[in-house]
């Protein structure tokens, strides 16, 4: 191999096969010991996983479910949205969000999100509450999304929430493990409700997700719903539920990725400022607001419009993957440009969606290769 070849070797974009390396035995056996058990669904290592989680985040409740999707959809079924309710969400994320209320049978109103954060704006919302009941439809819940890692604002969007008897639902499927004013993501609003898909900043090896709630009913509920609406008899449904518990499998992988999560979330932490500190003068980077703390799912800069194609293909070229979350808002995706959006439009959502693009980033990408990413960068910015 020569030297051009070497500095032009493909990197991955988010490096799972590192942190598999790094954990080695210890998920071996951790799979071989279900394995050995047999108990492949609500084994021992869900419950298990379920006290790890709340310990970690605080929360009083947490429950172990078959994807962040899922997640979301027990929820709002366990909130009894149906026909008629208008769930206030953002454009600017993946489609999981509005598809989960949609399932319900209830209306996604979207709503448009804030230059600054790429969160929702508390502003958007109100207006959105209002086109709701224009359309004659009951707003029953705002499902704020932590894009990227960040939280959203939670004061702002709690004080509107609660002035028209909205629930808060935290959309964290990106944010596990980042921070609000001193609380875990986890603990805030109502209900919470993240991924462990492989990609994220805590993520197994195949599908996976939970709901953290302080609300016994609630969690109840949710315990029940996940398997199929089950009572005490488990040949007697009380309700009608779902197929979405968590693999114990996937439990015993996030059981040992907890362990190392805290020094993991440090290094993504490190590694995004670090970013900051040297990309700050030729793009716009990401900003933390004061007393929040990010998991940086995503580090995601903002280039002028029309340049993040030949930028992406410039890096491309040096063997430098990018991504772009994400390029079509969901209000104007095939199967939801028929749903409303808040009055007033969403143009920050609509300008961002053109303009955002994702570098590399994970707890495992060492100086050396950050200063080849932020080499090409410059270079492709400065031309």
């Amino acid at each position: 191999m020569n030297q051009h070849t070497r500095l032009n070797a493909p990197l991955p974009f988010i490096d799972v096969a590192a942190q598999r390396r790094r954990l080695g035995a210890r998920i071996d056996d951790a799979i071989a010991r279900v394995l050995n058990h047999c108990q492949f669904i609500n084994g021992p290592e869900v419950r298990e996983l379920e006290r790890d989680l709340s310990a970690f985040c605080g929360a009083k409740h947490a429950i172990g479910v078959s994807s962040g999707t899922d997640a979301l959809l027990l929820i709002l079924m366990a909130l009894g949205i149906g026909k008629g309710d208008a769930i206030l969400c953002p454009s600017f994320t993946f489609s999981a969000t509005a598809e989960a209320v949609v399932l319900v049978g209830a209306t996604p109103v979207f709503v448009d999100v804030l230059e600054a954060t790429f969160n929702l704006d508390p502003e958007s919302f109100a207006r959105a509450i209002a086109t709701a009941r224009r359309l004659g439809l009951t707003p029953k819940a705002v499902m704020a999304v932590d894009l990227f890692g960040l939280p959203a604002d939670y004061e702002a969007i709690g004080r509107i929430a609660q002035q028209h008897g909205l629930k808060v639902i935290d959309d964290a499927a990106q944010s596990f493990g980042a921070t609000y004013h001193n609380r875990k993501i986890g603990m805030i609003g109502d209900v919470t409700a993240t991924s462990f898909f492989p990609a994220k900043p805590l993520g197994c090896y195949g599908d996976g997700g939970a709901v953290f709630t302080d609300d016994d009913d609630l969690a109840a509920l949710i315990f029940s719903l996940r398997n199929h609406g089950a009572g005490v008899d488990r040949y007697d449904n009380v309700r009608i539920g779902l197929n979405g518990r968590l693999d114990t499998i996937q439990a015993a992988v996030l059981i040992e990725k907890l362990r190392i999560f805290p020094e993991e979330i440090e290094v993504r932490d490190r590694l995004a400022r670090r970013y900051n500190e040297l990309l700050g003068d030729v793009a716009t980077v990401p900003q933390v607001p004061s007393g929040l703390g990010s998991v940086w799912a995503q580090y995601t800069i903002r280039l002028p419009a029309g340049e993040r194609e030949p930028f992406a293909a410039t890096l491309r070229a040096q063997g430098i993957p990018t991504a772009q979350y994400y390029p079509k808002p969901t209000h104007q995706q095939t199967a939801y440009r028929d749903y409303p959006v808040a009055d007033g439009g969403l143009a920050v959502t609509e300008r961002l969606a053109a303009e955002v693009i994702s570098l590399p980033m994970h707890a495992y990408l060492d100086e050396a290769t950050q200063d080849r990413i932020v080499m090409a960068v410059r270079a492709a910015l400065q031309r």
